[in-house]
């Protein structure tokens, strides 16, 4: 039953408890309680008050789902919806996000007799994973009625992962072919992103369902079964997740010395670190465009470094880098992380703590206390060969 919650004594009870006298049953297993539509001072809307938008006006301006996107961010379950016209137009962003991204992968022409390259094969087994956590949370969310939480969760996957890393790292060269294996996980992975998002914007995903292959007549993504969680790999998602991080601190460099994308760097990574992963290295020189990776046994002198967890990276650049500000960079993160360490040790030094914490809240603490010692190591060492 979807209601309003002001009338869950005087109606709703008064169902259930006829339900049982009548016809010995239950008459329905949930409730939904919708909120009230308020404006962003939280007040009701009204005509008096001129704050009621024209909905008709909305969807001429942001699409209709545009303004469906805009409604159910705003709309957590159960609680009032303050509406802000500022969501509606990020729901026709991210509908220009999605159209772009297809029209992007309709660009690229299949060649079956072309090989995988090594980059596209790890971004598709990482995207893989990453697709099949994300349908096991939608649908954790829509289990518990959270509507604007399973949306949130597809707008990142298709966004965040999809688009900013998974297509870039799958992207052949400009005019060039793409390997058939990738292009139809591509596809395929499109075909299941479109599903996830229909319940949610209807219009734009029939659409691009239809052009994504040939179907026959009568058949409409309204009709298909939404994905089903599969078993994923955490470790899999865990180590491309530091890649990402890598890349982003590379292209921040990049942006720092003027660097163009095209000029290739050299990436030095101490051998001693085992946290950071080796098997996504192919992705890393594609989207962090690298000439190669090597494994450096002592300390790259007069290079720029950085930390990924407590893998140490050097990149060695004619850039000339200002040795105070990296100084003082790697004293405003000591500081955090020996602040974040204090307050992680203080949690485990609690016996109230570790008697009532779960056996795995407290081996996630133990694993935070660790990692920061061995990062606040690594930084003390870097220090010291600066100073």
């Amino acid at each position: 039953l979807i209601t309003a919650p002001e009338i869950l004594f005087f109606w709703v009870a008064r169902m259930i408890m006829a339900g049982y006298e009548f016809a010995g049953e239950k008459p329905f297993r949930n409730v939904y309680l919708t909120g009230i539509v308020r404006d962003k001072q939280r007040r009701k809307m009204s005509k008096s008050l001129g704050n009621s938008p024209d909905p008709l006006q909305l969807i001429q301006k942001y699409g209709a789902d545009g303004v469906r996107v805009g409604m159910l961010l705003c709309s957590p379950a159960g609680n009032d919806l303050l509406f802000d016209e500022s969501l509606t137009e990020q729901g026709r962003n991210f509908g220009n996000k999605i159209w772009n991204a297809f029209s992007l992968f309709q660009s690229w022409k299949p060649d079956s007799a072309l090989p995988q390259p090594e980059n596209a094969r790890q971004a598709v087994v990482w995207f893989t994973e990453k697709l099949n956590e994300t349908i096991a949370i939608i649908e954790d969310h829509f289990e518990k009625f959270r509507l604007s939480d399973a949306l949130m969760a597809t707008y990142k996957l298709f966004w965040d992962e999809f688009s900013s890393w998974y297509l870039e790292a799958v992207k052949p060269g400009f005019q060039k072919p793409m390997d058939g294996v990738t292009y139809e996980a591509t596809r395929s992975f499109f075909d299941q992103l479109l599903r996830l998002l229909h319940p949610f914007m209807p219009f734009i995903t029939e659409e691009l369902w239809q052009n994504l292959d040939q179907r026959s007549h009568g058949k409409s993504i309204m009709l298909e079964r939404l994905p089903e969680p599969k078993s994923f790999s955490k470790e899999v998602i865990a180590k491309f997740d530091l890649v990402k991080e890598a890349v982003t601190v590379i292209r921040g460099f990049r942006k720092e010395h003027n660097i163009p994308p095209r000029e290739q760097l050299v990436l030095f990574i101490r051998d001693n670190q085992q946290e950071f992963s080796r098997d996504f290295d192919a992705v890393l020189i594609k989207l962090a465009s690298l000439k190669e990776i090597n494994s450096s046994g002592t300390k790259v002198e007069g290079a720029f470094t950085f930390l990924v967890k407590s893998a140490e990276f050097s990149i060695r650049h004619e850039a000339k880098t200002d040795t105070s500000e990296e100084i003082r960079k790697l004293q405003e993160e000591l500081k955090y992380m020996q602040g974040f360490l204090a307050s992680v040790e203080k949690k485990l030094s609690n016996p109230r703590f570790l008697e009532n914490a779960s056996a795995q809240v407290v081996e996630n603490e133990r694993k935070k206390q660790a990692d920061a010692q061995n990062k606040i190591a690594v930084l003390l060492e870097r220090l010291k060969h600066l100073q």
